[in-house]
């Protein structure tokens, strides 16, 4: 083995794709502490429009914020300009990047890593003459995974749906797949593009054929059978304008039905509301099929729940929580009487009973706790329960009526999930991982509280050889914020191990240590990698989420520059050393810190982030975002949000922190003109010789479906060049 020393060797001149002068020309140099060659990097010409817009400050009054590069915010695939700026930025991107030292090695171990079995939890569904289970499964370098059935669990599995065989490209994706009550049919969401809409066809399992049923614009939906399998409920929206598919905002959701073997233009009318087109609405079928739940909200926080008897003919819904302020999840009902997930009166979550014909009385199941209930199932009688403990995983199982039974023992430090099932079958899954451990399936029996392992990954590397801890920091207020750090265990703090810091810090979603393939490959080249839990998450109930929105977003921020400072004050890693990377509000993140701190790291990743804070409730879901970011006409959240703005808050400077910025052209959920306009006006604005640079993957969106092979050649682009910028050494 030999130590390469990452340096670029040559001299690399890139050319604008305008024949007008480059926006700006500088000479690269390495964050880190060491000698290299220098470069040259002529960034393409981002011309700039008039462009400025009022809002109103309730600390200034009126003030004009400049948009120079609203021109961005076009779709790629509508605006020719765009386009050509898509692909000048996308050649000088290619040029630095393919040239960076290691990448090639980078991308053949990424492959080497990816290439083992995975399965996915199974749906379980009783046929008429057994127990039939439904599953994915990927053979390792699949770009997407094939959709399998197997007849009882000795039976031999036979692939239902391979979505590999529809584009040769692999950008069309299986993006979800519900059996029918009886297994005997499928109904199946396909993905193109990365977008979030969806078509849903549907398969006969036992001759393998596609049925004519076509349903269209479906987004955000669950997809819910009747008890019969006659035909199954959805949600959708009106069809966009032409040019708008991408961009246009997302109104007007309403619940249908529709009946196997008709049209969709017959499809059934179950839920709308003309005059509130801002409400979203979904509905799922209760466990015994009498009943249709349907949950409303406006945004990404808190949600009604309305339910409807689908016996009663011209039944009307029955609201059992009002309101979009607090979150309300359906887990179980006998008869009448409803079992409801939900944070009312109780930021760490609790189990409430609710009879349909007293909504307003709610008894307690399984009461709050220290630890917040991030899920609940009614299974085999009995409720199973998963709590976060500091993060990582804790489930324990009670009888219906919440007397305790027993815990579940898990193998360690890492996050449980699944458990789904019927009240009437005693069997359940779920699977177990951690950040040195891919998921392992197991097969329980609630009844009994046996465990089996179902099916265990064959590894191709030896989890003992990365070691994992957890430490608490603290952070603005006094707070205690958890931080997971893992590291091959030849790895020890010696004030300059290269370092790369994740975070999100947003819309009650907690980052747990789970398995990550990606992140291996970085440990095996001899980083470090740290995932901060700051404010804005799910990690410690409702309580943790406000404090990290709204007029608290700045506790976000403070929390990922306190763990980067506290990672050096451990001795692991230096400012010259320290990389970072979020994604979508983590890009964000990313973006703010970045402006906020440049001196504190030396590499920037912010993915698909939403980095212009004054128009992001201007596309497709950028609306239900207000939750957490607030509206940029609120005078009082202006001053907040342009406060912190990525687009709008960029310093000038010697110091700021090699960027690579990545986006996607079909990304319908943080439109890519966020990322656009940002690299542009990052590239014009005088930041020192660290590059700035833009990767925009074609044919794919925010992450979902995207295939195997994309992520294998981003993340060598990525891998390289943060250890290119922090100074890592690796064994080739």
């Amino acid at each position: 083995m030999r130590i390469i020393l990452f340096a670029l060797a040559s001299i690399i001149t890139l050319a604008a794709w305008s024949p007008e002068a480059a926006a700006r020309t500088i000479p690269v140099k390495s964050t880190a502490s060491r000698s290299v060659d220098a470069m040259v990097l002529t960034y393409p010409v981002s011309r700039t429009v008039e462009q400025t817009d009022v809002y109103t400050s309730s600390a200034q009054g009126e003030v004009t914020v400049s948009d120079p590069y609203r021109w961005l915010e076009a779709d790629v695939r509508e605006d020719k300009s765009v386009a050509e700026w898509v692909r000048a930025q996308q050649m000088v991107a290619d040029a630095y990047l393919d040239n960076l030292p290691g990448r090639q090695m980078i991308a053949d171990r990424l492959a080497e890593l990816w290439n083992y079995e995975r399965f996915s939890l199974p749906t379980v569904r009783e046929t008429y003459d057994g127990v039939r289970y439904f599953f994915s499964r990927n053979d390792g370098l699949q770009d997407q995974s094939v959709y399998m059935v197997q007849d009882g669990l000795e039976g031999e599995a036979r692939m239902l749906i391979d979505p590999n065989a529809w584009t040769q490209d692999g950008v069309s994706a299986l993006a979800g797949a519900v059996p029918s009550p009886d297994g005997t049919q499928v109904a199946y969401l396909i993905q193109e593009d990365g977008s979030d809409w969806r078509t849903i066809r549907v398969l006969d399992v036992a001759t393998g054929q596609t049925l004519g049923d076509i349903i269209e614009w479906v987004k955000f939906s669950p997809l819910s059978w009747a008890k019969d399998g006659a035909g199954f409920f959805y949600s959708r929206y009106p069809a966009p304008e032409e040019g708008e598919i991408f961009t246009a905002l997302n109104l007007n959701q309403a619940i249908y039905f529709h009946a196997i073997g008709t049209d969709q233009s017959e499809d059934r009318l179950i839920m709308a509301d003309s005059d509130r087109p801002e409400f979203g609405w979904r509905g799922s079928v209760s466990d015994d099929g009498r009943y249709l739940i349907i949950n409303s909200s406006t945004g990404t926080d808190g949600n009604g729940v309305h339910i409807l008897d689908l016996q009663i003919e011209g039944a009307e819904p029955v609201e059992i929580f009002e309101g979009v302020t607090n979150n309300h999840g359906y887990v179980g009902n006998e008869d009448s009487t409803f079992l409801f997930l939900t944070d009312l009166e109780a930021p760490n979550g609790r189990v409430v009973a609710v009879d349909v014909a007293d909504p307003t009385t709610r008894i307690d199941v399984i009461a709050e706790g220290a630890s917040p209930i991030s899920d609940a199932d009614h299974v085999g009688g009995h409720l199973i329960v998963e709590r976060m403990r500091d993060v990582a995983s804790a489930v324990s199982v009670y009888t219906i009526d919440g007397a305790f039974v027993r815990d579940v023992d898990l193998p360690g430090l890492g996050v449980a999930g699944g458990f789904s099932g019927t009240p009437e079958r005693s069997e359940t899954f779920f699977s177990y991982q951690s950040f040195n451990m891919p998921a392992t399936l197991y097969r329980y029996n609630v009844t009994s509280g046996a465990t089996v392992e179902f099916r265990a990954p064959a590894l191709n590397f030896n989890p003992e050889d990365f070691a994992v801890s957890r430490i608490f920091y603290d952070s603005t207020g006094g707070v205690q914020v958890p931080m997971f750090i893992v590291h091959h265990s030849d790895v020890t703090p010696n004030g300059r191990q290269p370092t790369l810091l994740y975070g999100y810090g947003g819309f009650s979603i907690a980052i747990r240590p789970t398995f990550d393939v990606r992140r291996l490959q970085w440990l095996e080249m001899g980083g470090v990698y740290a995932l901060a839990n700051i404010r804005g998450g799910a990690e410690y109930g409702r309580d943790w989420h406000d404090g990290g929105r709204l007029f608290n977003k700045q506790n976000v921020f403070d929390d990922f520059i306190n763990a980067g400072e506290h990672l050096i004050e451990l001795g692991w890693t230096s400012a010259d050393n320290l990389a970072i990377e979020g994604r979508s509000n983590g890009g964000l993140l990313v973006g703010a810190v970045s402006n906020q701190r440049p001196d504190l790291f030396a590499a920037a990743l912010p993915g698909v982030g939403v980095m212009d804070m004054l128009r992001f409730d201007q596309f497709t879901a950028g609306r239900f975002w207000v939750d957490d970011y607030g509206r940029p006409d609120d005078p009082a959240m202006f001053d907040v949000l342009y406060g912190y703005s990525p687009y709008h808050t960029i310093p000038a400077g010697d110091d700021y922190p090699a960027t690579l910025i990545t986006t996607a052209d079909t990304d319908d959920r943080v439109v890519p003109g966020h990322s656009f306009k940002f690299a542009a006006r990052l590239q014009s604005t005088e930041t020192g010789t660290a590059p700035t640079l833009i990767r925009i993957e074609s044919n794919a969106g925010h992450g979902a479906g995207t295939p195997v092979s994309k992520l294998i050649d981003e993340t060598a682009d990525k891998w390289a060049f943060i250890a290119y910028h922090t100074g890592l050494e690796f064994n080739e």
